[in-house]
């Protein structure tokens, strides 16, 4: 097809000419090329900038090396041979250091295996039932009814998720013995299907950490398993009381030190909350918002140093980072167990809890970053915060990118407003957060275990490749903000015993607002 156009002739020359109209422009590459590619480009030099420097002595080391003959090489020996007391003495010294490396350095740490307990479809509550059994008991008035359900509508929270036998009574019977019991199930429950995906005997086990905040009973939590199957005499247990959501990445620490001092041995983590007879029946607003939130849970994980585990495991643990803003007085009580007016007891939520939660992750990650982003995000930050000093305070401070630093996020399934606000904060994507929203709404807050649901959604959907990272945040009473990163070391399947198993089909669903 021609583009071409015939004028007249020009009157001086008598002869036609043809006129082409000019070829378009190549386009503008300074606008055309986007800008996350020139950002990602950044990050691959910078993170690479050690050893780009290397490369060139590298290449002449190769060439010098290249260039020796036979006569060189025997005027090294000659040189060698006089000073052997030197060589010797380096030699000596090289080896010491080594060895006192291999002693002293920190042992890896690896999840064999985790299991989260997935409670009988019979304690599934609808919200329908939730306000009818509410409404039966007769404790609560009009006013605290009508906050109960304007919560359940907005929690994020589904029609599927779990309360304890006791709070099926009509009446409740939040009794001593109805607490043993969910104990007792959610925990063995969990255990034994951990024992039998390991098959690890339970002799082997030398150290067991249980957290359970609102629970305490004597004998504890880890006498009670002890008991049940029958671990040694030896074993070092620790039973953690009062410290919240969060409690779970305290416990994973707590059995990481263990297993830096005590070798070739097996650790044991449960996680989970009692609601039986923490559950509020008294008219305060700011103290039933956990009664819409709080549900039955609570997970099982296996920690080993043997190395031997490292062929099975699925994870290995790089980081735990631990953030305690208690001194704070507003922190403290922004999460507080207490009597009402009435002197019925509940745990109270101030309206200060999410910037609090906000201060706290901030401290947090100001620990982490260093140790997760790559070198080219710390350079950025550092430059934003000089920037911000000299320059211009009101300037808006960069936030690092974690997506380059993690590829999958278990953010605590504490309610809807604050996986809303690291979403938006972090800057995820709503494949990120997704873990966090479909645990929330299929089991409600589970307090320190929902952050290992979360894990097993992200395997039941097959997204945990070999290598991956993975970041593990929660929030808890005190104040706290504690995070956990682990790296997958194969591409995880998902196990039977996934709580996930049998309806990982229908997620994610869509929560209305």
């Amino acid at each position: 097809m021609s583009t071409s156009s015939h004028h007249p002739s020009a009157a001086h020359s008598g002869a036609t000419v043809e006129i082409r109209p000019p070829r378009p422009p190549l386009p503008n590459f300074l606008t055309s090329v986007k800008l996350k590619y020139v950002k990602l480009g950044y990050h691959y030099l910078m993170s690479h900038l050690l050893t780009l420097c290397l490369l060139p002595l590298i290449a002449v080391t190769a060439v010098n090396l290249s260039q020796l003959n036979l006569d060189d090489i025997g005027k090294l020996y000659n040189h060698l041979q006089y000073n052997v007391i030197t060589v010797m003495a380096l030699s000596g010294a090289a080896l010491i250091g080594t060895t006192a490396y291999l002693m002293t350095r920190p042992r890896p740490i690896f999840l064999v295996d985790y299991s989260c307990y997935r409670p009988p479809d019979d304690l599934k509550v609808k919200f329908d039932v939730f306000m009818e059994r509410s409404r039966l008991h007769g404790g609560f008035n009009e006013s605290a009814l009508e906050f109960q359900r304007k919560i359940l509508e907005r929690s994020g929270l589904g029609e599927e998720t779990y309360l304890p036998e006791a709070l099926h009574s009509i009446p409740p019977v939040p009794s001593m013995a109805a607490a043993r019991k969910e104990a007792e199930d959610v925990m063995f429950g969990a255990l034994d299907n951990l024992f039998e995906s390991t098959k690890v005997n339970p002799k082997d086990i030398g150290i067991l950490v249980v957290n359970c905040s609102l629970f305490n009973p004597t004998p504890s939590l880890s006498s009670m398993i002890v008991n049940k199957y029958k671990l040694r005499g030896n074993i070092k247990t620790f039973n953690l009381g009062g410290m919240g959501c969060s409690a779970g990445v305290i416990a994973v620490d707590l059995a990481k030190d263990m297993l830096q001092v005590h070798r070739n041995t097996y650790a044991v983590v449960v996680s989970m909350e009692n609601i039986t007879q923490n559950w509020y029946f008294g008219n305060k607003k700011s103290m039933l918002i956990p009664n819409c939130l709080f549900r039955v849970g609570g997970a099982a994980s296996l920690l080993s140093n043997k190395s031997a585990d490292k062929r099975r495991a699925k994870y290995k643990l790089l980081h735990t980072v631990r953030t305690h803003c208690g001194a704070d007085d507003t922190a403290f009580n922004c999460v507080y167990q207490e009597e009402d007016g009435a002197r019925k007891v509940g745990v109270s939520l101030s309206k200060d809890l999410m910037a609090i939660a906000g201060s706290a992750l901030k401290a947090n990650i100001t620990t982490l970053g260093p140790l997760v982003l790559p070198i080219s995000e710390q350079v950025l930050f550092f430059a934003s915060l000089v920037a911000r000093r000299v320059m211009d305070s009101k300037m808006k401070p960069y936030i690092p990118d974690f997506k380059l630093a993690f590829d999958h996020f278990c953010i605590h399934a504490g309610g809807r407003a604050v996986i809303d606000e690291l979403e938006k904060n972090l800057q995820l994507s709503d494949e990120h957060v997704e873990p966090s929203r479909m645990t929330l709404y299929r089991f409600g807050n589970t307090s320190s275990s929902s952050i290992w649901y979360e894990l097993a959604y992200t395997e039941a959907k097959g997204r945990m490749k070999k290598g991956n990272r993975v970041w593990q945040i929660a929030f808890g009473s005190g104040f706290k903000c504690n995070s956990a990163v682990w790296k997958a070391v194969r591409s995880v399947k998902p196990s039977d015993s996934n709580p996930w198993a049998d309806c990982i089909h229908k997620f994610p669903v869509k929560i209305s607002v």
